[in-house]
């Protein structure tokens, strides 16, 4: 009989590959997906499972950590809960959110990888995102605007 952490391992994986193969915004599909591949899957072993991996959801989709790399679209930026971008000094950037969503667009921000981005930190409805210079913060607000829905 296969150890938990292999089975564990095999059904992470299975994760990743299908929000590889398709866009999937509910766990409820993931576990039905699972078990149709013949894992054993309930909502919280799959809500574990993406905690572990560093999953995290963008827009209605969720993406596998570094799928947005270095060459991360603008598109993939959850710039539907996008509100307002201001400055804070030289090198500070406010990004208000809809409310519950900071932490979702801090995380794709995160993993953008964009040259810019210092650091985020970020609240329920708000992010601070540091960048090294002025220069760096008028690229970053440029990326961001262009990313946002006209």
């Amino acid at each position: 009989m296969p150890a938990a952490a292999d089975i564990r391992e095999k059904r992470q994986q299975a994760i990743l590959d299908l929000i590889d193969a398709e866009q999937i915004g509910r766990q409820s599909i993931l576990v039905e997906k699972l078990q149709a591949q013949g894992f054993t899957a309930t909502q919280s072993s799959v809500s574990r499972d993406l905690q572990q991996m560093g999953v995290t959801k963008a827009g209605s989709a969720y993406i596998a950590p570094g799928a947005a790399g270095d060459n991360a679209s603008l598109v993939e930026l959850p710039a539907d809960y996008v509100r307002e971008i201001d400055t804070a000094g030289i090198n500070l950037t406010v990004v208000k959110t809809a409310i519950g969503a900071a932490q979702r667009v801090a995380v794709f921000l995160d993993r953008s990888d964009w040259p810019e981005i210092v650091g985020t930190v970020s609240g329920d409805d708000t992010i601070f995102i540091a960048t090294r210079d002025a220069r760096g913060q008028k690229q970053l607000i440029a990326k961001l605007k262009h990313a946002l829905p006209a």
